[in-house]
């Protein structure tokens, strides 16, 4: 069985600034599943997250989502 998670992602609430990534690298079995991710605006910025924290819907949602104007994407 094949494993492809969304290559976009929005996160929730900034994380180190950004909100916006795009998944660069995969890896693991299981429930040890993990994902590294990219911020799209500052590429220094890079994420590791587990599978299942990046499928919690409080969290991450996946493509990229507007931002309200009265939250921005490096607040």
């Amino acid at each position: 069985m094949t494993w492809k998670p969304a290559l976009a992602w929005t996160s929730s609430h900034p994380r180190e600034g950004r909100r916006h990534f795009r998944l660069v690298l995969q890896g693991g079995r299981g429930s040890g599943r993990w994902v590294e991710l990219v911020s799209v605006l500052t590429p220094e910025v890079r994420l590791r997250q587990s599978f299942q924290e990046l499928q919690d819907r409080t969290q991450w949602q996946s493509g990229w989502q507007t931002i309200p104007p009265d939250e921005p994407e490096n607040a």
